[in-house]
């Protein structure tokens, strides 16, 4: 058979019951036939992204799943950012995931996401902050990245990452203050360096004109900065040594192609695929059913079912999973020649608007799978699979076993 691996990761993919859907998940209430098949002619089980009873955060979670500890490997969330939106980051790099934000004169949060702000403004506001942010003894560098988000880089002596975070990760808490997160003078220094920039970013944001305009159109000002995921840069050994397989990624959103390239994948850009509700997601599996000519393993990723999770829409979250497994349809005639994984990276749950430790349905197909009896590709359904309960870092020795590729442990 051949050794070519599809491994489609719906973000934030897995649900809570909720009581208005009749105490289904959204994908329980969603009509999905092309995840239904992969799951009628594969093996199904639920994951643990990390471990039972840990709330990943995105980037852990993708390095288990490539196959990465996370907690040998996981540096902090920045450098993934820094690399998904193709900055040149070096060793020594400090490396921060930023969010615009709007907050009140006390410097409360109301939407960490100053309401999904994107486009030209997001641009231009961080393009300001990259032109009059400076301090003294460290170059500063600002980029922006999807929506709200962007990246913070840092270069100097005597700096940390091992600094805490100012986003209060809710709304109606104030900017919280950075701290050091052991006693040496370094991550006392970044801390402080931290927080003013933190200040500074207020204070410059807070005059633009941009956030003048959106103001008298009614809209949310971004006039914060919220400063999270501190991570220097150190090179790791790729997916090509580890597993012999030629790997690219296919996403949108910056944080996934960074982690890709972060383990050695190629990143390939598709138009439309932007990370997104208005994501593109038939190209990009079509850019996947172009790819196998190419690569031996092809992770394609969405984001827009955590983004509905998160915004705790669960009508969007059904719309969404009905529209991506539109865009599945392209592939599911590959199970017939290559392994196909469907899974997600964490649970995010419409009732709580964030991450959860719920495991995430997963189904396996292809050749010489051993198919089981499950039919639906749901969290309680999936559950009860011939995989049983695995864990992220199971699931590339799984696969690697099914196309043949792993080794015999012992005598």
């Amino acid at each position: 058979m051949s050794a070519k691996i599809i491994l489609v990761v719906c973000d934030g993919l897995g649900d809570r019951p909720i009581k208005d859907i009749g105490f289904r998940t959204p994908l329980e209430a969603s009509r999905k036939p092309s995840m239904d098949f992969i799951a009628a002619n594969g093996v199904c089980g639920i994951m643990d992204p990390i471990a039972p009873g840990v709330r990943p955060g995105s980037a852990p979670a993708h390095l288990a799943i490539f196959g990465y500890n996370p907690y040998e490997y996981y540096k902090g969330r920045g450098v993934f950012e820094a690399l998904g939106i193709g900055i040149d980051v070096k060793p020594g790099d400090l490396t921060f995931r930023v969010n615009l934000a709007t907050v009140d004169d006390n410097l409360m949060v109301i939407d960490r996401r100053a309401g999904r702000i994107g486009g030209d403004d997001s641009r231009i506001l961080f393009q300001l902050l990259d032109e009059e942010l400076r301090i003294p003894g460290v170059e500063l560098r600002f980029y922006p990245g999807v929506e709200h988000r962007g990246v913070l880089v840092i270069r100097g002596e005597g700096l940390s990452w091992l600094v805490s975070d100012t986003d209060p990760e809710r709304d109606g808490a104030p900017i919280l203050v950075c701290k050091p997160l052991d006693g040496s003078v370094e991550a006392k220094r970044t801390a402080e360096l931290v927080n003013r920039i933190s200040m500074d970013a207020y204070r410059i944001l807070s005059k633009a004109e941009v956030n003048r305009r959106r103001f008298s159109e009614g809209k949310l000002q971004a006039n914060a900065l919220l400063i999270r995921g501190a991570s220097f840069y150190e090179p790791i050994p790729r997916v090509t040594e580890r597993y012999g397989l030629k790997a690219c990624c296919i996403a949108g959103g910056p944080l996934y192609k960074g982690v890709a390239r972060y383990v050695g994948m190629d990143v390939i850009d598709v138009k439309g695929a932007t990370g997104t509700y208005e994501s593109d997601f038939k190209a990009k599996v079509d850019a996947c059913v172009k790819a196998l000519e190419s690569y031996d393993l092809i992770y394609l990723h969405f984001k827009a079912t955590d983004l509905a999770g998160e915004d705790g829409n669960y009508r969007r979250k059904i719309e969404l999973i009905e529209r991506i497994d539109d865009a599945l349809y392209m592939i599911i005639d590959k199970v017939e020649d290559y392994v196909i994984a469907l899974t997600a990276d964490h649970s995010t749950p419409c009732s709580i608007r964030t991450h959860s430790a719920d495991p995430v349905p997963i189904a396996i197909a292809g050749p010489d799978v051993r198919v089981d009896d499950i039919g639906r590709f749901e969290e309680r359904v999936c559950s009860k699979g011939g995989l049983g309960r695995i864990r992220g870092l199971d699931l590339m020795p799984i696969l690697l076993d099914i196309v043949n590729l792993t080794h015999k442990y012992g005598a």
